[in-house]
């Protein structure tokens, strides 16, 4: 218990801090790729996959790992690229999103780099929205790409965005037609699937790239009264983000004066021990974890407009 208790603490010593690790691999070209070490489990060599029928042709099979059967995904293929031909030297990361595991088949996996959000951007403009890419970054004078795997697991597995009946048959908010719900998220699968869930609510909703871009427009519409609550009911956003991530966005909130009476939900495909903790760490109002469109909804009326 001692151990866990002290990872836990090492790891929200970085919160607000604005870093992260990311686990660096090849698909089939000598072209780099990140991935959040958040949310690895963990990184084996290829095991034997089984075949099933009527599978997604982006799935190269299923692998029994831990007594857990997982779909592995080959992501060279589903990002446009060729197949991955040779299993027997490639390598599968374990991962968790939006609260299920998944296997990632790569080419090869390296190692893992400290570094922080502020180096992390956006893709350049241009490469259109066919791109699997949500960020870039420079290491050692090479390009590394971070994949959009929100828009590759949503083309192999389309997520649910309509509320349930009952839900969207309760939802109210009483007097606030002139306030907005502000979203930031780095994936434009992901923003798009938050605004159809939050329509239901029949507020105007704006929307963010990135938490620095997210911390600026706040600014900017808190100008006009000093407090942003009075245009703004609720804020939910990413974790992961270029330039500054969602642990940050909600330190610096807390931190703004004009800002800091905000409500904010950190509504995130990331999971495992250490979230809770670094949640109450930089005092958000609710952790929703990715992609349950009625909890996100109950809990935006929850917090909508209340001071």
């Amino acid at each position: 218990m001692s151990g866990i208790l002290n990872s836990v603490n090492q790891r929200t010593q970085l919160v607000g801090e604005n870093r992260l690790e990311l686990l660096l691999f090849k698909l089939n070209s000598k072209q780099r790729f990140g991935i959040n070490v958040f949310k690895v489990r963990e990184v084996l060599q290829c095991p034997p996959l089984t075949s099933m029928p009527k599978l997604n042709h982006l799935v190269r099979g299923i692998a029994h790992i831990r007594g857990q059967t997982i779909s592995v995904i080959d992501m060279s293929l589903a990002t446009g690229g060729r197949r991955i031909e040779d299993l027997s030297t490639a390598f599968v990361i374990i991962a968790e999103y939006n609260s299920s595991v998944q296997g990632f088949l790569v080419g090869s996996v390296e190692r893992i780099i400290n570094t922080n959000w502020q180096s992390i951007m956006p893709p350049p403009k241009g490469s259109g929205r066919a791109s699997y890419l949500t960020a870039v970054t420079e290491i050692e004078n090479e390009l590394i790409e971070i994949l959009d795997v929100e828009k590759i697991l949503n083309e192999i597995s389309p997520v649910k965005t309509d509320l349930s009946d009952d839900v969207a048959d309760n939802l109210l908010v009483d007097n606030q037609e002139e306030k907005i719900i502000f979203i930031a998220d780095d994936s434009a699968v992901a923003r798009n699937q938050v605004k159809k869930a939050l329509s239901a609510l029949g507020l105007n909703i704006e929307l963010a790239k990135n938490g620095l871009e997210a911390l600026n427009r706040l600014k900017e519409i808190a100008k006009d009264t000093g407090d942003v609550t009075d245009r703004v009911g609720v804020l939910v956003s990413d974790i992961e983000m270029p330039e500054m991530d969602g642990y940050t966005l909600t330190a610096e909130i807390r931190n703004t004066p004009e800002l800091k009476n905000l409500h904010v939900i950190l509504h995130t495909s990331l999971s495992g021990v250490f979230n809770q903790a670094m949640v109450e760490k930089v005092g958000a109002d609710d952790f929703i974890a990715k992609f349950h469109p009625d909890e996100l909804a109950t809990s935006v009326q929850k917090w909508f407009g209340n001071k």
